[in-house]
């Protein structure tokens, strides 16, 4: 059975720099009926048991270290017996919310193949400093945590980020790949990265 994508919503809030704001999370799961790769575990484990059911969870990868994107990561990897694996730069924005460190690596390059389709680690950094997206050729999929949406760049201006960093990230990185390429982004709706010229 090939490798598709499933999909969740939760909700919750986002902390940074003392302040704190509501938000609806993206949550990506990519497999099959026997494995899959979690992307992002924010505000409800048994939201994310429900789209994951009983397969095998392969890594939970978090794009990046914001508290709404990994808030929850440690007691999913508890409960699934998968490593959370996170870029190595996002080590003092991961420890705003944990204490302990992730259990791997995501760095530029890097492949994680699960059901039979392998996803490409993107180093992203501007949202934050070691923001990734994830890559499925075979899929025509980019999953984009907060570094693109569908509108433009993800936020920059509080702590850790850079504006002129991300939008390079946007367009060295992320726009040499097919225009048709469907985004799924951290929040919000899809687009495509033919889409998304426009914006950045």
């Amino acid at each position: 059975m090939s490798a598709r994508v499933d999909h969740t919503v939760t909700s919750g809030t986002f902390s940074l720099d003392g302040q704190t704001y509501d938000v609806d999370n993206n949550v990506w799961v990519v497999g099959d009926d026997d494995e899959c790769l979690v992307i992002d575990a924010p505000h409800d484990v048994e939201a994310i048991l429900g789209v994951v059911g009983t397969r095998r969870v392969v890594a939970i990868a978090c794009t990046h270290g914001h508290d709404d994107h990994v808030r929850f990561a440690p007691d999913l990897g508890h409960v699934t017996g998968a490593p959370v694996l996170l870029n190595p730069a996002e080590a003092e924005v991961w420890s705003l919310t944990h204490d302990s460190a992730p259990d791997g690596e995501l760095v530029d390059g890097q492949s994680i193949s699960v059901a039979g389709t392998t996803l490409q680690v993107i180093a992203t950094p501007g949202h934050s400093p070691g923001g990734v997206c994830l890559y499925a050729p075979d899929l025509g999929v980019l999953f984009t945590g907060d570094t693109l949406f569908n509108g433009g760049p993800g936020a920059t201006g509080r702590s850790f980020s850079d504006k002129d960093l991300l939008v390079s990230s946007i367009r060295e990185r992320l726009f040499v790949l097919p225009d048709d390429t469907v985004v799924h982004t951290g929040h919000g709706d899809d687009t495509t990265l033919g889409a998304e010229r426009a914006n950045v």
